[in-house]
């Protein structure tokens, strides 16, 4: 196809035995965007997110999912660049995993967020996405450390990065719907990774996007055989 010709990312997929990471086309885009509105992300009492993206009403909350999408895609740089996939299981989207970093090639760090659509919750699949991602992050990208965040009463997301060897890195105050709140940041560093590494997890058109990572186009050795099917 032409267009993953010019944006290999569109050929890009993470796949576990349970569901698939794969870079979203316009009509993913606003499938996930409208049925974040109608099936919900969360419990409208508490607000699991740094940006109140949920708090707007339709259609601009749809709207402005589009917008986010192909802002970070407009703009993506191999030294500032955000993949936003989509999560499919048994090719239906239950959700989003996104991974973004800053000067990768030279910091080897990136940070991960994403979220699950409200039927879709408390079957494992939080903790299936994330281990997903992370082997991009560090079997195919070959990072040295993953961050992420949570508000401190976010049990489900600490859940998730306690169980896969994530250490706090620190917390600082935010504010969220007004009011003050403890956002704690973690990191997982490949040493701690290695330690959950799973070997039932596949990268798929990986080597050609390297470079839109800021790497280059020839994977080492010791991590070519662990992606594209080699």
């Amino acid at each position: 196809m032409l267009l993953s010709q010019h944006w290999p990312l569109f050929d890009l997929h993470v796949r576990t035995p349970r569901l698939e990471l794969r870079y979203p086309t316009d009509d993913d885009i606003a499938e996930i965007a409208e049925r974040a509105v109608v099936e919900g992300v969360h419990d409208p009492s508490f607000m699991p997110f740094g940006i109140e993206w949920t708090d707007v009403p339709a259609p601009m909350q749809q709207r402005r999912a589009l917008q986010h999408h192909w802002l970070h895609r407009a703009t993506w740089e191999p030294t500032s660049w955000m993949c936003n996939f989509v999560v499919a299981v048994d090719d239906k989207i239950v959700g989003a995993q996104s991974v973004g970093a800053d000067n990768f090639n030279v910091l080897r760090c990136a940070v991960t967020g994403s979220y699950l659509l409200q039927p879709f919750q408390n079957k494992g699949l939080g903790t299936e996405m994330r281990s997903a991602v992370l082997h991009l992050i560090f079997a195919g990208l070959e990072a040295e450390r993953a961050l992420t965040g949570a508000w401190e009463d976010n049990v489900q997301s600490l859940g998730v990065t306690r169980k896969l060897g994530y250490e706090v890195e620190g917390q600082r105050r935010m504010i969220s719907r007004g009011e003050p709140r403890e956002m704690v940041g973690y990191r997982l560093t490949r040493a701690a990774w290695e330690t959950h590494r799973r070997d039932d997890i596949s990268i798929e058109g990986l080597a050609s996007c390297r470079e839109m990572f800021g790497l280059s186009n020839a994977a080492p050795a010791s991590t070519a055989a662990k992606v594209d099917g080699l």
